[in-house]
């Protein structure tokens, strides 16, 4: 089996306990993160061999954070020394009618800073079939954009397939920026997903009938945003996520994968959330699994979509399942019974 390579920013999460304000807290639960991260500790735990690929400095905290890693089997060979220090990221877990909050300490972080020169693509893609990425890391600095282009090409070169999530945040560029990096980006990704912020933001492509804040979602404008992205950018694969926010605590939960042409959607999940973070990067690893896996694009979009909602469920950012669980969640059971 080969590696699944993923590339971006590791980063300290530091949480209020429980459902406190940034202005309570007397104490923060510390955890690592980060959207490449998140995808690899899916694969992990579905048994697949993962190479993250980051650079973190030379400090007990740097160790810290590959000592973690290695915790929940992510491959960390290729992990690069370097830089003054680890981004940063607060949070404030929403609930009921209240978002969640998120600020970001992560300007110069290790990886903002690093030259193209700190990471051997071509040692790195020699026993690798597929490379992820988000749209993340290329917001992090101009040097982390070239980076993401450089790998691109390395793992083109390697005949490895690429996928990439979008993921706008726009705390870190704007949708100017964002479309001028990713548009370029894009040339080179067989699998893309995006959101309906994400395709209108960084795209330019707005889903006709939806409004994310009023939680419409409309099938017929997703599958024409789908087709535009696929035959622009030239992208066989386009899947979305479809969140249906009911509050901050409540969300329905569905996805669509479009594929030359060809459009399936999931069934639909009602969740009561104890922690959204990292629901989209955990079907992106669902996603990856499946497909690598040899699943038809319908069990694939399904087995995606089942492991993401399973994520809601877990506290931190790793979603910390089987591919056993999974099928089940895919195969109707989702009562929740206590496994004895």
């Amino acid at each position: 089996m080969k590696n699944v390579v993923t590339f971006g920013e590791l980063m300290l999460s530091l949480e209020p306990v429980g459902y406190k304000r940034f202005i309570q807290a007397e104490t923060f639960e510390a955890f690592y993160t980060g959207a490449e991260a998140n995808v690899a500790a899916s694969l992990a735990q579905f048994g697949m061999k993962t190479q993250f690929i980051t650079r973190l400095p030379e400090n007990a905290i740097g160790d810290a954070a590959i000592a973690n890693m290695r915790k929940y089997g992510l491959g960390t060979d290729f992990i690069v020394r370097g830089g003054d220090r680890i981004g940063v990221i607060y949070t404030e877990r929403g609930a009921s009618q209240r978002a969640s909050t998120v600020i970001y300490d992560r300007r110069d972080s290790a990886i903002a800073t690093a030259d193209e020169d700190c990471f051997d693509w071509d040692a790195i893609f020699a026993d690798a079939d597929w490379f992820h990425f988000t749209g993340i890391t290329p917001a992090l600095s101009p040097k982390a954009a070239k980076l993401c282009l450089v790998a691109c090409k390395a793992a083109k070169a390697h005949g490895v397939k690429i996928s990439c999530d979008l993921n706008f945040r726009k705390k870190l560029w704007t949708p100017e920026q964002a479309k001028k990096t990713m548009s370029e980006i894009l040339e080179y990704v067989d699998v893309l997903i995006a959101n309906e912020e994400d395709a209108e933001k960084v795209l330019g492509i707005k889903a006709e009938n939806s409004d994310v804040t009023k939680g419409a979602l409309d099938h017929a404008g997703y599958t024409e945003v789908a087709k535009i992205i696929s035959e622009r950018f030239n992208i066989p694969y386009v899947a979305t996520t479809l969140r249906k926010s009911i509050s901050a605590s409540d969300n329905d939960w569905s996805a669509m994968l479009y594929h030359s042409g060809e459009v399936f959607f999931s069934k639909t999940y009602s969740i009561h959330i104890v922690n959204r973070v990292g629901g989209g990067d955990s079907f992106g690893g669902g996603l990856i699994y499946a497909m690598r896996s040899g699943f038809d694009d319908q069990k694939a979009l399904e087995f995606a979509t089942a492991a993401s909602c399973l994520k809601h469920s877990i506290e931190q950012d790793f979603n910390l399942v089987s591919v056993s669980e999974v099928t089940a969640l895919m195969n109707g059971d989702g009562s929740g019974r206590v496994q004895r």
